[in-house]
């Protein structure tokens, strides 16, 4: 294993969870970031990713275990409310996390990544991005939001040697959805609406996540990745 650092937040469940594995698996040497501090593999800190301080804090303790060539934005949080009954504070608490944190991991990691050279960032969007989604406004908006940031900071870092990407997923099954995905009336929807006909594994984005590190695709920079079974593109 290389001493090449990547920072995965959210890392201790769900496709975070799913991410840190893979990319230990490949060589990499892991900080799993998230709330409860644990991670499968490699290191685990706890970060409150909402906390500009505690983000600053917490790459700059990275940073002084060695060099950093990643960081994959995976912490989020999804919450379904009627847009007319949406407060302020519930919209700007979704946005602070899904995307906020996505901007100030990514500005506070940027020196280090800069340092390293050849280096990569990928932020874990949504094909909601582009999706009109009943009573999911915030969500919709904060997953807009991260691929516009993606773009942004590709377009200005390329000359650093920082690729950007958006590897935005559909519907995706983990332990928090699993039972929810499995009912009869749930499966036979995602039978008709998604064209592989069933949601995608954690692994699946996990193993996307990898090859993009391992590769190291030197023009490929900017994009959003759906990984979403055809979902987002079929009529």
């Amino acid at each position: 294993m290389s001493d090449e650092q990547v920072i995965v937040t959210g890392a201790s469940s769900g496709i975070g969870e799913a991410i840190a594995i893979e990319l230990d698996r490949r060589g990499f040497k892991v900080v799993g970031l998230s709330r409860r501090g644990s991670c499968p593999v490699g290191v685990g800190m706890a970060c409150d990713m909402t906390d500009e301080a505690s983000i600053s804090a917490s790459i700059a303790k990275i940073a002084g275990r060695g060099p950093i060539v990643g960081l994959v934005n995976n912490a989020g949080a999804h919450e379904a409310t009627p847009s007319a009954e949406l407060s302020l504070a519930e919209f700007e608490k979704c946005m602070r996390l899904n995307a906020s944190a996505v901007l100030v991991a990514c500005r506070e990691v940027y020196p280090h990544l800069k340092k390293s050279g050849d280096t990569l960032i990928v932020n874990i969007g949504s094909f909601f991005d582009k999706l009109a989604v009943s009573e999911n406004v915030a969500y919709c908006a904060s997953k807009a939001a991260v691929g516009a940031i993606t773009r942004c900071l590709a377009t200005e870092w390329a000359s650093d040697g920082i690729r950007v990407l958006d590897v935005a997923p559909g519907y995706i099954e983990t332990e928090l959805n699993r039972d929810f995905l499995a009912k009869p009336k749930i499966k036979a929807w995602l039978e008709r609406r998604v064209p592989v006909k069933r949601a995608g594994a954690a692994s699946e984005v996990a193993r996307l996540v990898g090859a993009l590190y391992s590769e190291k695709i030197g023009f490929l920079t900017g994009e959003t990745i759906y990984i979403d079974g055809g979902q987002g593109a079929n009529h």
